[in-house]
């Protein structure tokens, strides 16, 4: 509807029930989402937070919605979507994503605009695919689109908080879906839009790096799972070890590789927001 507020459309239950639809959605398509035992960095439920990340897939936005749901439920979440993507997954509308026009003047002026909104709100949170692209996970140097970089220099007191992405193959037939967070960033005027784009960009190759390292052990220890999917390679390979399992008496265990069964997903993510007086560079360790 023409000149209706992009902001308005967010529906809480309808956010909570998506939330809840990508938790089968990503068990149908993934062995796990987990977390870097790093943690999740402690920001004050008040402060406006602004979760950068890289942007390897077309999964992104979905895995934003649901760590969201997961590890911050009390916030209240927006992102940028490219108006023309947008159009056909108008949905996403309903979660909080407000189209934009990358590459133009006038789709930079209202990112900003729509972004200094949401940050104004207590406790606002905007979700930014900072590449602004398709990038894989590996492809350095990092490059940032300057919009995250005006808003750390002109919107005071919000944290900017990097995320990596990964969604590697380890033994299963399906893909892991890996994220860390990294080191909390203070708004301030203290770096111009160069500046600002270089720190932020090298935060978030950090966490990229740090992320990469533990995916490429291939050990789940080094992660807390927010949740997990099905396991086994699938097809006739599994019908054969079926086979054999029942052949031999023995439970059959789809997992390839590593059991985890062990390691019961927590019942809610071990991370929490701090009180409103906790520093938001402090860091909740992994119980």
């Amino acid at each position: 509807m023409a000149g209706a507020d992009p902001l308005a459309y967010r529906s809480a239950p309808l956010l909570w029930l998506f939330g809840w639809y990508l938790r089968w959605y990503f068990y149908r398509h993934f062995r796990a989402v987990r977390i870097s035992r790093t943690g999740y960095p402690c920001v004050p439920a008040g402060k406006s937070l602004v979760i950068y990340s890289n942007h390897p897939s077309w999964w992104d936005p979905a895995l934003y919605i649901l760590v969201g749901t997961k590890l911050m439920p009390d916030r209240i979440g927006y992102g940028p979507m490219d108006a023309r993507s947008l159009r056909e997954y108008g949905l996403m509308r309903r979660m909080g994503v407000f189209g934009i026009d990358p590459g133009h003047a006038r789709g930079a002026a209202e990112f900003l605009h729509l972004s200094r909104r949401v940050l104004e709100r207590s406790g606002g949170t905007l979700w930014v695919t900072a590449e602004g692209k398709f990038t894989d996970a590996r492809q350095r140097p990092v490059q940032l689109r300057p919009g995250i970089a005006h808003l750390a220099r002109h919107v005071p007191d919000i944290v900017l908080l990097p995320l990596a992405i990964e969604y590697p193959f380890w033994n299963q037939s399906r893909p892991e879906a890996l994220v860390r967070f990294g080191t909390p960033i203070e708004s301030g005027r203290h770096h111009d839009i160069s500046g600002w784009n270089a720190l932020l960009a090298d935060e978030l190759t950090r966490t990229m790096d740090a992320l990469a390292g533990e995916s490429m052990t291939r050990d789940p220890q080094l992660f807390v799972p927010l949740m997990r999917g099905s396991a086994g390679v699938g097809g006739v390979y599994d019908v054969w070890r079926r086979v054999r399992a029942w052949g031999g008496g023995r439970r059959f265990e789809p997992a390839h590789g590593q059991d985890e069964s062990a390691q019961p997903e927590p019942a809610r993510p071990p991370f929490a927001e701090p009180p409103q007086d906790q520093p938001a560079s402090a860091t909740i360790a992994v119980r």
